[in-house]
């Protein structure tokens, strides 16, 4: 089987980092497109040995790339499509149909309650997706909040199909000769308190709230992973409330060794941080799964949550070292405060973190490509063969 997959941008993402981790286990010949940003995780896909085209979209409304996508497909006679992120969904979807390949998947990364990818949903935004997925064989839903969601909107549920995120849980494992050397390396004392955060720098994660509690501790530090339009407001208040010098912006950060990536040299990987961290917190407004939590708890820590599927959607037992939390400041000073306090100490990763495990989750999508091809045309199918 040769597959196709078309992607919104390859700069560091939590669905971008999936799709390379992903196509790492995928018992599948696999190419890949980018319509946007070309960034990092094109240049690993492309040391993995995974051929990336760069379409050069201008824009969400740039319809000479339909034609140009079309033609791609077309060209590479593949016998599945598979699509990730809004626009790639929307246009990969239109394109694999122009071109006659009746077998086509789309995963659903990042659909909230009242957000996609982080913007505002409106009526024409959700209008386009549901019109656009009639043209798809199956929706892959990574929660089971995210398939609830899509129900919702009307999408049917026999079209929904929920696969899990998954890990690597060895990469993240807790090693204390990374936690020391990466605590020399940024600078924070051996014996300091760490709190930590991982994701895109925008106001739906109200990384804000982890300043402010942070701020509000003295002697606590802070590391954050990630880049966004909020970072400059970030470094400001930051500054304006006096804890400059116990808080690391540290931008993107991959979750490979350094070096893996051509561009990753000066990055500290993530699964490096995490071994420095004494708790992770997540204040996200909302999240569709909710990936670095899961890593978190790979890494032993104990984490705090606003909201995160990958957990609620699981019984209790599963990640018994993660607490909810409301979200506001005062509240999740008091629990860092009670951290600090009470010792850090390493937990045994939770059985949450092998449900996750990434080789789980590509036998599931498996199953799904199975059920795209089955029940796809075979007139289209055989045209490619």
């Amino acid at each position: 089987m040769r597959a196709l997959h078309i992607i919104t941008g390859l700069g560091i993402g939590g669905a971008e980092q999936q799709l390379r981790l992903l196509l790492r286990h995928l018992p599948v010949s696999c190419d890949v497109v980018t319509l946007t940003n070309p960034g990092p995780v094109a240049d690993g896909l492309r040391a993995d040995g995974v051929r990336v085209t760069h379409l050069g979209m201008g824009g969400n409304r740039d319809l000479k790339a339909l034609p140009a996508l079309t033609r791609l497909v077309r060209r590479g006679g593949y016998d599945l499509v598979h699509t990730h992120l809004y626009r790639a969904c929307v246009y990969g979807r239109i394109a694999a149909r122009l071109a006659g390949v009746g077998a086509t998947v789309a995963t659903e990364h990042s659909l909230g309650r009242a957000e996609i990818e982080g913007r505002p949903l409106t009526r024409g935004a959700r209008a386009l997706y549901l019109g656009t997925e009639r043209l798809g064989s199956a929706t892959v839903a990574v929660s089971a909040t995210v398939a609830g969601r899509l129900r919702d909107w009307g999408v049917p549920a026999a079209r929904i199909h929920v696969v899990p995120n998954g890990i690597d849980a060895a990469r993240f494992r807790y090693d204390a000769t990374r936690r020391a050397a990466t605590r020399a390396h940024l600078g924070i004392p051996a014996d300091a308190f760490v709190a930590g955060g991982v994701g895109r720098i925008v106001p739906g994660k109200r990384f804000d709230t982890l300043v402010r509690a942070v701020a509000a501790l003295p002697g606590a530090w802070l590391l954050l992973a990630g880049d966004g339009p909020e970072t400059d407001a970030l470094r400001t208040l930051t500054a304006r409330l006096g804890a400059t010098d116990r808080i690391r912006f540290l931008g993107e950060c991959g979750t490979d060794p350094q070096g893996a990536d051509p561009r990753g040299a000066g990055r500290t990987p993530v699964p490096d941080l995490l071994s420095a961290m004494d708790v992770f917190v997540s204040t996200s407004r909302e999240e569709a799964f909710g990936l670095a939590v899961v890593e978190a708890l790979a890494a032993g820590l104990p984490v705090l949550h606003r909201t995160c599927p990958a957990i609620d959607d699981l019984p209790h037992d599963h990640a018994p070292g993660a607490r909810r939390i409301s979200g506001s400041v005062g509240e999740l000073t008091a629990a860092l405060r009670r951290r600090m306090e009470g010792g850090v100490r390493r937990l045994v990763p939770p059985p949450a973190v092998g449900h996750y495990d990434i080789a789980r989750s590509s036998a599931r999508l498996m199953d799904v490509y199975a059920h795209a091809l089955a029940s796809a045309p075979p007139t289209r199918r055989e045209a490619h063969r």
